[in-house]
């Protein structure tokens, strides 16, 4: 075979191999390049404009934006989950006058995870570690762990964002708080003589964090830009529950469950507080116990899907 031959077929199965050229192909399919990703000049966190042309700041900003966009899996699951779990977060965020981008916050600190449990054993959505759960409300315990309680783990959010921003009158150094701790940012205020995040030098994590929580809002408000595609069934659909009562003992959470008509299972998906088999409660304390409302309520059904940010979904073909 010559060398002509051979340059022929090589470039047949080439062809064959991309059919499209150098054309921009389907979104739905792998491209073989890499480009380096587009830096906005400024981004907005807590209706504040942070200038990213500030060369360290964006620099810092163009690592997560990296980081958000090439962890690929990780990031579609963070936006699939945020369909279930933003409809719930939002409403109490707003409830306690927090403002709605410290939903991101949420999102760096578990993925978005309820069952999430750090190295640290910081627990649930929010990362509460055991002391900070108590101290804000939680109830943790060998039968009762309320970390993973999203409604109940958000309040409790909400009121640490609110006793950091009553220090600092900023949202970045609330963020950078609830990572590193309020005594560590205000001694390191203090220390350094500044009054700003983005002049603060931290340690690795706590210096990444804020950046984390901005990459991650802007690549969720622009995903198409950023190459993510969504369907509308690729979302996490919200889960419709009925609520019961428990003020007393409950001797087997099995039991429990066969009564209400679902499995243990169901039981402990749907209320992740619930730790073990048994719920002593000898002070009567009133606990809300989510259950599948119906028989559907946890199958899915294309033709009802639910949508909490349309921008999400890619509507070409």
């Amino acid at each position: 075979m010559n060398k002509q031959t051979i340059f022929s077929t090589l470039l047949m199965m080439m062809l064959l191999a991309f059919p499209s050229g150098l054309q921009a192909s389907s979104p739905y399919t792998n491209p073989s390049s890499t480009y380096a990703l587009a830096i906005p000049k400024q981004v907005t966190f807590c209706q504040e404009n942070i200038d990213l042309r500030r060369m360290d700041v964006r620099e810092r900003f163009d690592r997560e934006l990296l980081a958000m966009n090439f962890m690929h899996s990780a990031t579609l699951q963070l936006v699939k989950r945020a369909n279930r779990y933003f409809p719930i977060i939002e409403p109490i965020l707003k409830a306690n006058h927090i403002p709605d981008d410290m939903k991101y916050l949420c999102c760096i600190e578990s993925s978005l995870n309820p069952k999430s449990v750090s190295g640290t054993g910081a627990a649930g959505l929010w990362q509460f570690m055991a002391t900070t759960a108590k101290e804000y409300g939680l109830q943790v315990n060998s039968e009762v762990d309320e970390r993973f309680h999203i409604e109940k783990s958000t309040v409790a959010a909400c009121q640490y964002l609110k006793d950091a921003y009553e220090i600092y009158k900023d949202w970045n150094l609330v963020a950078a708080a609830y990572n590193a701790g309020k005594r560590r940012i205000t001694t390191s205020l203090e220390e350094q003589q500044v009054d700003d995040y983005f002049d603060l030098y931290l340690n690795e994590e706590t210096s990444r964090y804020v950046y984390r929580i901005l990459a991650c809002k802007w690549v969720m408000e622009h995903l198409q830009d950023y190459g993510f595609y969504l369907r509308e069934s690729d979302l996490y659909q919200p889960i419709d529950y009925r609520k019961v009562v428990v003020n007393k003992a409950v001797a087997s959470w099995v039991d429990f469950a066969k009564a209400q008509g679902c499995t243990f299972k169901q039981l402990k998906e749907a209320n992740l507080w619930i730790k073990g088999n048994v719920l002593t409660n000898s002070s009567g304390r009133l606990y809300e116990v989510k259950l599948p409302a119906n028989d559907k309520a946890l199958q899915f059904d294309e033709k009802n899907l639910k949508t909490h940010h349309q921008a999400w979904i890619y509507e070409g073909k």
